[in-house]
């Protein structure tokens, strides 16, 4: 993360009123430049050399959250995976696939039409999301 790339997530950051930590600014370029969500386990990979630790990471990655910036897209398990939040309205996430076999988790391009839900009296829906499961290729293959 040098040059120009350095400055958009230094300016991402102050205008969601977050402080331009080193552990921050790490943490939300390598999602940024991810092309799926990622778990802390990946985030950490992904930091290689730059050591920030566990802890940090976490807190950077709840601190995303609250900001705005970041969201979870999908929760396996007890894994949260997470993914900038430019592709996604308030209300509706971009779709998801998940194999079923290997865990692998991709971002649907483009969008789909899906219907709100709409449950009646009393509900507020805050947000929604489509996942779509099933095998990926080198999954259905083996």
């Amino acid at each position: 993360m040098a040059g120009q790339g350095e400055s958009d997530v230094r300016q991402m950051l102050r205008r969601a009123g977050l402080r331009c930590t080193a552990g921050r600014q790490k943490v939300l370029a390598i999602l940024m430049k991810a092309r799926r969500p990622l778990s802390h386990a990946e985030v950490m990979q992904r930091l290689g050399k730059d050591k920030v630790d566990r802890v940090s990471v976490y807190r950077a990655l709840h601190a995303l959250v609250d900001a705005g910036l970041v969201h979870r897209a999908l929760v396996h398990g007890r894994t949260a995976l997470y993914e900038t939040a430019d592709r996604c309205t308030e209300q509706f996430c971009h779709p998801h696939f998940v194999c079923r076999r290997c865990g692998v988790t991709l971002c649907i391009a483009g969008t789909l039409n899906y219907p709100r839900a709409e449950l009646g009296r009393g509900f507020v829906v805050e947000r929604q999301r489509l996942l779509l499961e099933g095998l990926c290729p080198k999954c259905a293959r083996s």
